[in-house]
């Protein structure tokens, strides 16, 4: 944790920033050559620079609160595989191992070595989330991985600058939309190339032979500034348990949050097994999220990096839906696994409950499609949308926002120019907010017609629809309402595959945000606003 004398503060900030502005820079190019809307529209990436060892420096700020914690773990993975004395100036390895990545095989991880003449400095990491990657549509009812598409174990995909044919021919063959899968892939490339160069521009500047003594010091004055905010918080023991809605049946989760002087330890022993059913969430999923909620809450302003997070300890049984195990599915994993900051929040208003805002109306919702075109070629696709955020002792929720996940909702002209499919109205869901002092954000509804040729096969990731999954208020707050999924005026199970016909509509409604305080709190000029501005129903 000691800081080294080598930079001042000036200089310090200087380097610090510039790094920052290196991956901002990167993350803009990324977004700007890729061919999906996943990663143009929804900003459903990250990128990543670590020092030589695969431990994180800086992060774009745009970038995925899982994927930061997420990329420098993989990157130590590829270490593993590929040992420092076996990497090539112009390698780029690359995986989409649910352990080893992300969680689920749609994220492709790659990173590639730097190096200052022959020594390896650091590495440049990217992750995206591919527009399809095979298999069977991303669905919660996949039962093991087999089913879920290509699996992508860590390989040199790129060895000193010249790209493997044979990896790129079988990529190509096993997704549905190979041109927007390629591209996406090499605009990550090119984001590596310019961090590589940038990063190198920078060392040349200032004269650094490598960036170990640059890394001490962000890293080291992180941990410090995480320290000093978990020492803040009384020690004790704060447990929280909440329901999801599961597959068949609920899934509970427990959480156990210990802090003791300047660290805090996380247990998710008490967890409900894994399940023959996509909504597993592997260990690297489970620590990033887990460890977002406790920076998001202790310590928001330092940037992200590998010091920061040193002094969190998270632990969860083998076995457990948040430790899953081979070949364990988990392409819906976000459906469990965006409950865990909120869980951390919740257990931690206990101790803060200025500091915290209530249940919000997440996980994130999803709806993925495939089907055939009227020429014949196949079509993929997903968009995002979100409920309402949750209140907090200083103001409202806001309506229709995302988190955990920062990802953008699909703008409605994009996806309509996109695929075959018409948005009728999207528009807010009046009156889904958690009652309270300050009031739960609302969720929306979305109604959607299908004008494909023929069949599409769609699935949805939606979570918090049973009534005992609703976003929680805190301080007396009131729940958010639960959302739900109809096709033609029919509630369906939206953790399964559905088969829509040409002109059939599929209506989602996302969940409300959860209060903060007592409802018989709220000023009266404040409900008569609410009325006015169409956030509650006008009473008859």
């Amino acid at each position: 944790m000691a800081t080294s004398e080598r930079f001042d503060p000036v200089i310090l900030e200087v380097l610090w920033t510039r790094l920052i502005s290196i991956v901002d820079e990167a993350a803009a190019a990324l977004v700007r050559t890729s061919f999906s809307t996943v990663v143009r529209e929804s900003n459903d990436f990250a990128c990543v620079l670590t020092d030589a060892r695969g431990y994180s420096l800086v992060q774009a700020t745009d970038s995925i609160p899982s994927f930061i914690g997420t990329v420098p773990r993989t990157i130590r993975e590829f270490l593993a595989e590929y040992p420092a004395d076996t990497l090539c100036p112009g390698d780029i390895i690359a995986t989409n191992d649910i352990w080893l990545g992300t969680g689920h095989l749609p994220d492709v991880t790659v990173a590639k070595p730097i190096f200052l003449d022959t020594t390896l400095v650091g590495f440049a990491g990217s992750v995206a989330h591919a527009p399809d990657i095979g298999g069977r549509i991303r669905s919660a009812d996949s039962r093991e991985v087999f089913e879920e598409g290509l699996q992508i174990p860590p390989l040199k995909v790129v060895r000193g600058g010249v790209l493997d044919d044979t990896f790129l021919r079988i990529l190509k063959k096993n997704v549905r939309v190979p041109d927007q899968v390629v591209g996406d892939l090499f605009a990550q490339f090119g984001a590596l190339d310019l961090m590589e160069r940038q990063v190198l521009a920078l060392m040349h500047e200032h004269g650094l032979a490598t960036l170990t003594e640059l890394a001490q010091e962000i890293q080291g004055r992180s941990e410090q500034a995480m320290r000093a905010a978990i020492a803040a918080v009384p020690d004790g023991k704060y447990a929280q348990e909440v329901v999801t809605d599961g597959f068949d049946q609920p899934i509970r989760l427990k959480l156990e949050l210990n802090v003791c002087g300047d660290e805090i330890a996380i247990d998710f022993t008490g967890t409900d097994p894994q399940v023959a059913r996509a909504i597993n969430v592997a260990m690297c999923y489970t620590y990033a999220y887990t460890a977002y909620g406790v920076k998001a809450a202790l310590c928001p302003e330092v940037p992200n990096n590998e010091g920061a997070l040193r002094p969190i300890r998270i632990v969860a049984p083998a076995g457990c839906i948040l430790n899953s195990r081979p070949p364990a599915a988990g392409g819906a994993r976000a459906v469990v696994g965006h409950f865990l900051p909120m869980m951390v929040l919740l257990a931690l208003s206990r101790a803060l409950p200025e500091r915290v805002v209530a249940g919000v109306g997440s996980p994130l919702w999803c709806v993925n499609y495939a089907g055939t075109r009227a020429d014949g070629k196949s079509l993929a696709g997903m968009f995002f949308m979100n409920g309402g955020y949750g209140a907090s002792a200083r103001r409202d929720g806001y309506s229709v926002l995302s988190w955990p996940s920062n990802i953008s909702s699909t703008p409605v002209e994009m996806v309509e120019q996109l695929a075959p499919l018409k948005f009728v109205h999207r528009r807010l869901r009046t009156g889904t907010g958690g009652s309270g002092r300050h009031r739960g954000g609302n969720g929306q509804e979305i109604l959607i017609e299908s004008r494909a040729a023929g069949p599409l096969v769609v699935s949805f990731l939606a979570e918090r629809t049973r009534p005992e999954a609703a976003a929680p208020g805190i301080a007396g707050g009131e729940a958010g309402a639960p959302g739900a999924v109809l096709i033609n005026g029919a509630p369906v199970d939206p953790k399964r595959q559905h088969l829509v016909e040409p002109g059939d509509r599929i209506e989602l409604r996302t969940p409300g945000g959860g209060g903060f305080g007592p409802a018989v709190e709220r000023p009266a000029g404040a409900i008569a606003d609410d009325t006015l501005d169409g956030y509650v129903a006008r009473l008859a």
